[in-house]
């Protein structure tokens, strides 16, 4: 099955732990962006997986899709063009002081790309899957555009659509942006949906169900979240699977995650991380969406097991440095099952 992903790629510059922006000291670089971060995990998963962008022509984007190749994936409908790749520089946290993003995409290659530049005839004539999100919606009146063109594009051709509402209150700042009304456009061509509570507040305008889970014992209140996707169904009635993932910060260093899925009517409640050393929290819920669409690929009769595998992947995503989740399935499989630590040798 091919599936393609679009987006922007971003260089991400971050200080050392605990480090402030504005504190004298070098930058670690990698990449990032959500999209991107979504196709390297399922190439790692072995997935067959193209990833459409626009980059600069020169040698930082000569980098970036050579950075992509490395990882496995299919970069052959890039287009090239702009003035620079868009950056973002991330400060880590540290005790009671949170992370921070300051994002640097003005101008760049995929902010600046026009109606059009994107050719999406070639790339759908031979694509099962297409996955975008809010953050492609959010940079620019152009991107905004020619998402809404894939994804109408991929719908009459009968390309399943899943989305990210990723949305990122920052970027919406072009002149007409409307964040609800484009994220809901978007989600009402989608087959799966993936957010936080946040992001399905701004998208629905529905309180969320409160998350305060401090370990593993935690009891859902499954009643609440029966009315709460029931009313979610009515807003988006294309959309056969839906995905809230749940993270409770008790401090920069220890979150408790958990996924909660309703697939038509059913729904399936994940097994609770209580994550006590975290190493990076950027890309967690790319990680997470990625490995649903491979699980459920995978084990497409097997709800439940779709569900702690995506939550799986997203624990361990805690786990690397960068924004993307440069784990096997196999790991995945053995962290659903086992409270890990051990050598392998």
């Amino acid at each position: 099955m091919k599936i393609v992903t679009f987006g922007e790629i971003m260089l991400r510059l971050s200080k050392h732990s605990g480090q402030r922006l504005f504190q004298n000291g070098p930058f670690d670089a990698a990449y990032g962006g959500s999209e991107a971060n979504v196709a390297v995990s399922l190439a790692q998963l072995g997935d067959d997986v193209e990833y459409v962008t626009r980059v600069p022509n020169n040698a930082i984007g000569d980098a970036a899709l050579m950075h992509l190749r490395e990882l496995g994936l299919n970069v052959r409908h890039t287009v090239r063009g702009g003035k620079r790749l868009g950056t973002y520089y991330f400060e880590p946290a540290a005790a009671m002081r949170g992370s921070r993003v300051v994002y640097d995409r003005d101008d760049s290659s995929f902010n600046t790309m026009a109606y059009g530049d994107i050719d999406w005839e070639p790339i759908f004539n031979e694509t099962d899957l297409f996955h975008c999100s809010g953050i492609t919606c959010a940079t620019s009146q152009a991107a905004l555009d020619t998402t809404m063109e894939a994804v109408r594009m991929a719908d009459e051709r009968g390309v399943e659509l899943t989305c990210d509402i990723n949305y990122r209150g920052n970027l919406w700042k072009y002149p007409g942006a409307d964040a609800q009304r484009s994220l809901r456009e978007l989600m009402s061509h989608s087959s799966f949906i993936f957010g936080d509570q946040n992001e399905w507040y701004v998208a629905s305008g529905m309180e969320p169900i409160p998350f305060t889970a401090l370990g593993e014992g935690y009891a859902f209140d499954k009643d609440a979240y029966r009315r709460y996707f029931d009313r979610l169904h009515e807003m988006f009635p294309r959309c056969h699977r839906m995905l809230i993932a749940h993270r409770n910060i008790l401090s920069f260093q220890h979150h408790v995650n958990c996924g909660v899925l309703w697939v038509d009517g059913d729904i399936y409640y994940s097994r609770i991380y209580d994550i006590d050393n975290i190493v990076d929290q950027m890309g967690v819920g790319d990680a997470w969406v990625a490995a649903y669409i491979h699980a459920r690929l995978k084990w497409p009769n097997d709800e439940q097991r779709c569900l702690e595998f995506s939550v799986s992947a997203s624990a361990l995503k805690n786990t690397i440095p960068g924004d993307q989740n440069l784990v096997s399935e196999e790991e995945i499989l053995t962290n659903m099952t086992s409270r890990g630590g051990r050598i392998d040798r």
